[in-house]
């Protein structure tokens, strides 16, 4: 059930309560893109409170150096770190590659590393990194801390976290090159924009490919490493062996969880190549596009759960599953939530795989394209509710519609559109949520103390095209970032993606466009959902209700106060976690696409945003750091 704020004094006051934390909780650690191995984004801090975080003050800020507007002879920049708070300091990898290591009260540089190297768009469309990992072996003495840093041309360096220095032992002199393990279909480098799990003294390492460009690519894969030596212990692959040589990927691009109690790491599977036509993968790949538990020690599957079967839409899986202890019948249930593209919310017991929900396999439409076979079933979990309704999308916008002289009502009825999983097609089909999805690597943030999950989401319409290969190698078409003309090089069709907006740029669905929303775990039920952000064009500010786009996640806080970025206002929010209500804001200089961090240093609590901006939202990027406290 969907509520509105002013049907909410009752279950405010309720949430409210549940929601009071002690007055002396810190935060002593946040060291992972998602803060804990559990991914929970939340942060055990209690001085911030619906009444005193409107009194924050910035604490400092800091400007990298590391940005790029696309215009020069460097690639665009985007950036999504979460800053990593451990050791006493503040680390940071920028899209330049190198390491940041910050006073974490005054943002003063204490070293930096340069990773040197090659600052070209290898893989993706523009620079691109999602933070550091941080270790420690618990012994005393040089590189017994330790960073460690990606790049898009697939090594990984490890350095010592106090001095900066690289740690010889690990790889060639502190460099570990990746692609060594790069043998199949080797079409582009094994790109490292997500920081690895450290889990003990292991790291669990996925990377991310070149999208949209290839059939046949190199086979997804997680690989298990020595976090001294770099050595490999084991590699697992989400592809079967003998659909090796006719498809790929597959892979982890996104952050990863783990229970180390139950011995299980939580990895968000891709879809196969081609993303938008399967007519070489046909047979079952029952790995990809999953939620998959695999065994820490060996690298064996213990359990995977497949939320879209034969994958034709690129809806991924987006981010690291939720870990919650879930109160139900007086039992606590281990549980995981999975976060996805679609908009499902699945719920999951997170020892076996099996739904805490009711999932249903529905049917749904078949497809037209040359050589495709789509599945004629798709798993629907309706609760939880999904942030965006899978059976119909948005109404044409009245507005779009009046100054286009009906040019969106034309076009509702040229695409093909018959809910949620809609095949591609030549024709046009409508992809709706779009292929960032409804939610994306940001997440959810859970309070595990009262099993509530708050999530942002987005609700954008994006038009796909099928394109004929002979037509398609007649077109002359750029791409840009997740938009324009791809080739799916050695299938049937290239495609053409493109959002579904008028001739003067207005989008052509009605709003809202993102909301923030939150559940109750235990019953499932929608606590409340409202539009969140501002939408912005030609540099005006569209209405509170109709919400933004967005990318990046929330954190919850011991204190009931939310805090997130993720819109394209360029603002940074607290939020009333009782009513999703907003509490404070202020601006920044790009759209933050990063998880805040969130934590206590030397008594005092604070929460660090990195404005950097991504191309997905508008075209404005950033360098900037920005770090909040109360006075």
């Amino acid at each position: 059930m969907t509520c509105s704020l002013l049907t909410l004094p009752l279950r405010s006051a309720a949430l409210a309560a549940l929601l009071a934390a002690p007055a002396l909780a810190e935060q002593t650690t946040w060291t992972g893109f998602h803060g804990d191995l559990a991914s929970t984004k939340f942060a055990d801090v209690a001085r911030f409170t619906p009444a005193t975080v409107g009194n924050l003050v910035r604490a400092w800020e800091v400007r990298t150096g590391d940005v790029s507007d696309g215009s020069g002879d460097r690639p665009a920049t985007v950036w999504s770190a979460t800053p990593v708070y451990a050791n006493g300091m503040l680390y940071l990898g920028t899209p330049f590659y190198r390491i940041l290591a910050l006073d974490p009260a005054t943002g003063a540089e204490i070293w930096s590393y340069d990773s040197h190297s090659t600052l070209e768009a290898l893989t993706q469309p523009a620079l691109k990194n999602r933070g550091v990992a941080y270790w420690e072996s618990g012994q005393q003495g040089p590189c017994e801390k330790r960073v460690y840093l990606g790049t898009m041309d697939a090594h990984l360096h490890a350095v010592d976290a106090d001095t900066g220095a690289l740690c010889p032992d690990f790889g060639e002199g502190g460099i570990l090159d990746v692609n060594r393990w790069n043998r199949v279909n080797a079409r582009f480098p094994f790109s490292l924009l997500q920081p690895p799990l450290v889990v003990g003294d292991r790291l669990y390492l996925g990377w991310a490919g070149k999208d949209w460009e290839y059939a046949v690519a190199p086979p997804g894969n997680l690989l298990a490493l020595d976090a001294r030596t770099g050595r490999l212990e084991w590699e697992l692959s989400f592809i079967p062996e003998e659909m090796i040589p006719q498809t790929g990927t597959a892979n982890i691009w996104t952050a990863m969880s783990a229970d180390p109690e139950l011995g299980l790491l939580y990895a968000p599977v891709s879809s196969p190549s081609p993303n938008y036509w399967g007519g070489n993968r046909t047979d079952p790949i029952p790995l990809a596009t999953s939620v998959t538990a695999v065994d820490l020690e060996t690298g064996e599957v213990v359990w995977s759960f497949q939320h879209v079967h034969h994958d034709i839409w690129d809806y991924d899986t987006p981010a690291a599953p939720q870990l919650v202890d879930i109160e139900r019948d007086g039992q606590t249930i281990p549980a995981l939530v999975q976060t996805t593209k679609q908009g499902f919310l699945y719920v999951l017991d997170r020892r076996t795989g099996e739904p805490l929900f009711p999932v249903e396999e529905r049917p749904v439409p078949p497809s037209d394209a040359e050589g495709e076979v789509a599945s004629p079933t798709q798993p629907f979990a309706l609760t939880p509710p999904p942030t965006n309704d899978p059976f119909r999308m948005p109404g044409v916008w009245w507005l779009a519609d009046l100054t286009s002289g009906g040019q969106c009502s034309r076009e509702r009825e040229t695409y093909r559109y018959e809910g949620i999983f809609t095949p591609p097609s030549e024709q046009g089909t409508f992809l709706y949520p779009g292929t960032a999805g409804a939610n994306n690597w940001g997440g959810a943030a859970v309070d595990d103390r009262n099993d509530i999950l708050y999530v942002n989401s987005m609700r954008v319409v994006q038009v796909l095209t099928l394109i004929p290969r002979e037509e398609y190698d007649r077109i002359q078409g750029d791409s840009g970032n997740e938009e324009g003309y791809y080739p799916q090089e050695g299938a049937p069709y290239g495609i053409h993606l493109t959002e579904w907006r008028n001739a003067l740029g207005l989008p052509c669905w009605e709003p809202p466009y993102g909301t923030f929303a939150a559940y109750d775990l235990r019953s499932g039920e929608r606590l409340y959902e409202v539009p969140f952000g501002l939408s912005q064009q030609w540099g005006f500010y569209g209405l509170r209700d109709w919400g933004s786009p967005t990318l990046g996640g929330p954190v919850a806080t011991a204190g009931g106060v939310i805090f997130i970025g993720a819109s394209m206002d360029n603002r940074v929010r607290a939020l009333d976690a009782a009513t999703g209500r907003e509490l404070w804001s202020d601006i920044v200089d790009a759209p933050v696409v990063a998880n805040p961090a969130v934590f206590t240093h030397d008594g005092v609590d604070y929460v660090v945003f990195v404005a950097g901006g991504n191309s997905i939202l508008k075209d404005e990027v950033s360098d900037q750091v920005v770090a909040y406290r109360l006075p």
